[in-house]
């Protein structure tokens, strides 16, 4: 029996791929222009699943779906589905699936040791006692931050936002949020406007869907509004921050520190970062723990082969559900 065809838009993990293999002929779309216009040209009419990521660096447009009349399912690697162009799939009746949950407490924990590293600068510590410098200088200095007197300020309130909330509330840091409606199963204090609670906090992190509907969502009258003692952190998207806004409040000390887990252009940032002290810069680890990339990329998998055996697939994402194959 001809098993369905699959295509992977860019590099997938071992795990992901070989089980794969077992349900779908899988392809692999390449690197070079020219040798994917040649693998399109021979698979296009027959490819009914595809495996993508925001990490495959290949946006998964109206002009690429397009390209595929049999297209019936799409896996996505990761929580956030904004390289997907979703609005096209569900007119098509195309399912989106993607990973929400196993992720969720390993990013909450990455964003609050981003905090932890901005407020109390533990990475340039280290790097002063490496340099040998506290056996020259003495002591490093008494950091100004502390989240002994601070307020967060959660810029999304989904599934991580509420996991990254929980761990700030047991640090003892009064917790209030900017979503686009309340949530009612949400007991911290609601902001529907996003200046008015940048005002009322000192220290801003963002966890929200990155996309048109937030792009610059975090721009300089935000970061007025945060002030002098502001710390931002931001482990949603890239493009949720305005990049020259921030770098300006930063070197004018608008703000305090920023730590950053995620980029405009990422992998290839911006090369002026490198050059501003008052910032944290991770590259983008929220989730890249063995334990968690594994169940990421099994769930991936399991969306997938449900397709292929005729089941539900286990995580439709809210613009695709379900309604049958």
């Amino acid at each position: 029996m001809t098993k369905p065809v699959l295509l992977e838009t860019g590099p997938m993990m071992d795990l992901i791929s070989s089980q794969l293999a077992n349900d779908f002929t899988v392809h692999r779309l390449p690197a070079a222009a020219s040798d994917r216009e040649a693998l399109l040209g021979k698979i296009a009419g027959d490819v009914v699943g595809i495996a993508t990521g925001g990490h495959t660096g290949v946006k998964t447009d109206a002009a690429l779906l397009a390209r595929f009349p049999k297209l019936r399912v799409i896996g996505n690697f990761g929580v956030g589905y904004d390289s997907i162009d979703v609005a096209t799939a569900a007119k098509r009746g195309i399912i989106v699936t993607n990973t929400p949950d196993v992720l969720t407490e390993e990013v909450a924990d990455t964003a609050l040791g981003l905090l932890l590293n901005t407020v109390r600068e533990f990475g340039p510590a280290e790097q002063y006692l490496r340099a040998g410098e506290w056996a020259k200088k003495g002591d490093y200095r008494l950091t100004p931050g502390s989240l002994r007197d601070r307020t967060l300020g959660m810029v999304g309130m989904g599934r991580i936002g509420q996991a990254i909330a929980k761990r700030a509330a047991a640090f003892g840091m009064p917790v209030v949020y900017f979503s686009r409606s309340k949530k009612s199963d949400v007991a911290f204090p609601y902001y529907s406007n996003l200046i008015e609670m940048a005002k009322a906090v000192d220290t801003l992190m963002v966890i929200t869907p990155g996309g048109a509907e937030t792009k610059n969502m975090i721009n300089a009258g935000v970061l007025a509004a945060l002030g002098a003692r502001g710390i931002l952190i931001n482990v949603a998207r890239g493009t949720v921050v305005d990049e020259p806004a921030l770098m300006a409040a930063l070197r004018n000390k608008t703000i305090q520190a920023a730590g950053l887990d995620v980029f405009w252009n990422e992998p290839t940032i911006n090369p002026e970062w490198m050059s501003v002290p008052n910032v944290t810069l991770f590259p983008h680890v929220g989730s890249a723990s063995v334990y968690t990339r594994d169940g990421m990329g099994q769930l991936v998998v399991d969306n997938l082969v449900a397709f292929a055996k005729g089941e539900a697939p286990k995580t439709p994402v809210a613009e695709t559900p379900f309604k049958g194959w």
